[in-house]
């Protein structure tokens, strides 16, 4: 489902990105119900600022704004892995391999990329 105009569908970073919004719905469906404005909710909305912040970044005009945007995509990273570590602590889920390798597969892409735009920035 490519749409003209928006490359950021072609970006492997934010194809990842959204695998990561499902895995986190999926594993945020049997928290307690009690959760549900809670973490279920701070988690759901971190995810989902991932892709969401890939995205606009990359409708952006420049290299600089696009880095702005991914640094903020690796702040929400960065919170939902700690909420992620907290359901775990709470026992609101066991081990959730596929959400930990995603997690580690999308925060290696967006250093890469990051690290990328920001040596083009220096030639």
């Amino acid at each position: 489902m490519r749409r003209a105009g928006r490359k950021h569908y072609d970006l492997v970073l934010w194809q990842q990105a959204m695998l990561l919004v499902k895995h986190v719905y999926e594993v945020t469906r049997v928290f307690p119900a009690e959760e549900k404005f809670g973490l279920i909710s701070q988690m759901r909305r971190a995810a989902i600022s991932v892709p969401s912040n890939i995205a606009e970044g990359a409708a952006r005009q420049t290299n600089k704004e696009f880095i702005q945007f991914l640094v903020i995509a690796r702040g929400s990273l960065s919170e939902l892995d700690t909420q992620f570590l907290l359901a775990k602590d709470l026992a609101f889920t066991l081990e959730q391999p596929d959400l930990e390798n995603q997690i580690d597969r999308v925060f290696g892409l967006l250093g890469g990329l990051l690290n990328s735009l920001q040596n083009e920035g220096r030639s």
